[in-house]
């Protein structure tokens, strides 16, 4: 039919007749396949601009408060000492001993291992312990810093600060522990240094023969190590504290200068009682020195010396040690620590 005919009958029907579409688009249609949508791009979350790194703050330097009056300081220097090995040291079931004789090793050994020669009561009123100081005035650093002053002798009469004072902390820590002691706080070595042995062994020999009862004498002193135009601090730390390194010294017949026919009965004293120091507080002694010393050994077999630190610990830290040491012996005759 015509197309006027075609038009007419869609007009009957009442519908709208469809509408021509363009050749080019006719031509698109039957050529090319509808093309499916794009997805949208996904743009990538743009990392965060990282900040700069900031530089930590410089440790400040610690501050040296130095006493007034002092015009020249000098280093100190801290060291803890460590137990010794090998030739020329004795291990000990804790701590050591170093042999500086010319015995062999294994006498220093076999004296170690001996038993003691001596009973302390605990609980008895009568006197167990003498604590003496032949060298009285020895004192400690008066500050606690870096430094010290060449000019200042560690040496003072004021038993707050010397080492009565702490030999005062030690024959507490005894009598509290129930081990009967007693504190000579005499100054043997002022006004004169020389001969003050001398007097010590007379002030020793003077108590053993009005308290027989007792069975240790103990002298205490402090150390004094150097190196070069530096002072020597023997430091641990025990129960978070600075505290001093003690180091106990056991004398050795010669048969000459050193007359100690009973020697090795007070290096078996001095070997038990650096066990129980180092059993119970680790780090706290320098090993026993066992050399040709008198220091008045021969008044008893349980006569020792020993150093509580040295003239760069200040008395603080000595005062500490000497509770230790002090502990520890108590435990060792089974005190009530």
């Amino acid at each position: 039919c015509s197309p006027g005919a075609a038009f007419t009958l869609w007009q009957q029907a009442g519908v709208e007749p469809p509408q021509a579409q363009p050749a080019a688009a006719l031509a698109e249609s039957s050529e090319s396949p509808p093309q499916p949508t794009p997805e949208p791009s996904v743009q990538p979350t743009p990392s965060p601009t990282p900040q700069p790194t900031v530089e930590p703050e410089a440790t400040p330097a610690p501050t040296i408060t130095i006493p007034p009056g002092v015009q020249t300081t000098a280093p100190i220097l801290d060291r803890t000492f460590g137990q010794g090995s090998g030739q020329g040291y004795i291990a000990l079931a804790a701590g050591s001993i170093k042999n500086a004789t010319d015995e062999p090793d294994s006498t220093i050994a076999s004296a170690a291992q001996g038993a003691l020669s001596f009973t302390v009561t605990p609980g008895s009123p009568d006197p167990q312990v003498l604590i003496l100081h032949t060298h009285a005035t020895e004192t400690y650093q008066t500050w606690d810093t870096p430094v010290y002053d060449p000019d200042f002798t560690a040496r003072t009469k004021d038993t707050t600060l010397n080492m009565c004072a702490v030999g005062e902390a030690m024959t507490k820590v005894l009598n509290d522990a129930g081990i009967t002691t007693l504190h000579d706080t005499t100054l043997h070595d002022s006004p004169s240094y020389t001969e003050s042995y001398a007097r010590s062994a007379q002030t020793a020999r003077r108590y053993l023969e009005e308290y027989p009862s007792i069975k240790v004498v103990l002298d205490v002193h402090r150390d004094a190590m150097e190196s070069g135009d530096a002072r020597v601090r023997p430091l641990t730390t025990l129960d978070g504290q600075p505290t001093a390194q003690v180091m106990i010294i056991a004398g050795c017949n010669n048969g000459g200068t050193v007359q100690l026919p009973n020697w090795r009965l007070n290096l078996c004293f001095a070997a038990k009682w650096e066990e129980r120091m180092e059993m119970l507080y680790p780090g706290l002694t320098r090993p026993v020195l066992c050399g040709y010393r008198f220091y008045n050994q021969d008044v008893s077999p349980g006569a020792l010396l020993i150093e509580i630190g040295g003239h760069a610990n200040t008395v603080q830290q000595a005062v500490r040690a000497g509770q230790y040491a002090a502990k520890a012996l108590a435990a060792l005759f089974d005190g009530s620590v």
